[in-house]
């Protein structure tokens, strides 16, 4: 027996007893698309004709003197955001979704920033201080010739492959033996925190090939076209735009599917989630590797539109602050690590101009508060308010 039920505010009462009664509920196709799903996809498209449309045309089409304008500046500083904010959507995914909290998530970062980097140093050719075919750094380190690590970092597509192949594999590595281990809490934040620390250290030395202390910079072309120009920074900036909104779409994908049911089993209770003959291990090791290539893809991204790599984004400070982006937002929301960074980065920029001396203390202040009055972060603060209000 089936029956067809209206989209009624009392449907959901209805489709309930008659799902007791044994009918068969068809619910037209209207009836489901709710408000929030309408909104949902309604901020996708807004947010797609910003990043496609309409600061493209603000940069590059009002004149410079107009109120409208957006600057050169502004630009960069909303593609750095994007970039970080890629960066806390994929901790959102480990930490929000598995509760499992990564300290060492910059390592993944600047390992794709380097890939590109590297790329983008074989770019300038002979146009460097030294005019050789090598590296400006190498040339002063009295290097002959490229080491082995860069024999394909001329090519463009061997480049995009390293991006997600060397954080993922790191990624699969470490995350095996810990998650085999079963390492959790507290121990694997130090241990995350342990590995991008070391390779912080590694990167540092000059005779490993990735500039030292100085890292890579001035940066003169990407794919033979120069790098400086209106236009190509504009290109990288829609391309940072859609490959958030990319993935802000695979990690909703991710997180409603059976898939991050048991993530969320997970973060809730691993326990009887094994004793109900779930295999914890693939599932983390899973989403270990998928979040840390975000990252990767990000510091892609990042490294031509800032001009510079270098070792300091590794350092433990820089993974800390990815996981206090995804807190003050409102982990386990997905907008609200995107959030969280947009936030936590605009007030950084404004700080670090205006009062930089007090800038650590404030992130530090922001932190402590939110982990004490906000725990669910700003979306959640903002979600639970109207039902509070309410009642």
């Amino acid at each position: 027996m089936s029956a067809v039920l209206p989209a009624s505010p009392g449907a959901r009462l209805e489709r309930s007893a008659a799902a007791e009664a044994g009918v068969q509920v068809h619910v037209p196709p209207a009836a489901r698309r709710t408000p929030v799903a309408v909104a949902h996809w309604g901020g996708i498209v807004l947010a797609l004709l910003v990043v496609c449309l309409l600061v493209p045309v603000l940069n590059l089409v009002v004149p410079a003197g107009n109120v409208f304008h957006l600057s050169d500046y502004a630009v960069q500083l909303v593609a750095k955001i994007m970039c970080y904010a890629i960066c806390a959507l994929a901790m959102d995914l480990i930490w929000g979704y598995t509760g499992i909290l990564s300290l060492g998530h910059g390592v993944f970062f600047a390992l794709g920033g380097y890939a590109m980097g590297m790329y983008l140093m074989r770019q300038i050719g002979r146009d460097g201080n030294y005019q050789s075919d090598l590296p400006d750094f190498m040339v002063f380190l009295d290097w002959k010739t490229l080491p082995w690590h860069w024999a394909v970092s001329d090519s463009f597509a061997a480049t995009l492959l390293l991006i997600v192949l060397v954080p993922g594999l790191l990624a699969f590595v470490f995350g095996f033996f810990a998650f085999r281990s079963r390492i959790k809490g507290v121990y694997f934040s130090i241990i995350t925190q342990a590995m991008t620390f070391a390779t912080m250290l590694l990167f540092f030395r000059n005779e490993t090939g990735f500039g030292g202390n100085n890292g890579f910079t001035d940066f003169k072309r990407i794919l033979g076209h120069p790098i400086a120009t209106p236009s190509m920074r504009m290109l990288l900036f829609v391309i940072t735009g859609l490959t958030l909104i990319g993935f802000f779409l695979v990690a909703r994908f991710l997180v409603r599917s059976k898939f991050g049911r048991v993530l969320q089993a997970i973060r809730d209770a691993e326990s009887r989630l094994m004793f109900t003959g779930y295999d914890p291990l693939a599932y983390k090791l899973t989403i270990w590797v998928i979040s840390a290539v975000m990252c990767g893809i990000a510091g892609a991204l990042y490294v031509p539109q800032v001009g510079i790599i270098n070792p300091g984004e590794m350092s433990p400070a820089a993974s800390i602050e990815i996981a206090i982006w995804a807190a003050v937002g409102g982990r386990g929301t997905l907008i609200g690590p995107i959030v969280g960074a947009f936030f936590v980065n605009g007030a950084k920029s404004w700080f670090t101009q205006a009062f930089p001396e007090f800038w650590l203390y404030v992130l530090g202040a922001m932190f402590i508060a939110v982990t004490l009055f906000l725990p669910q972060g700003i979306v959640g603060f903002l979600r639970r308010k109207p039902k509070e209000v309410k009642a």
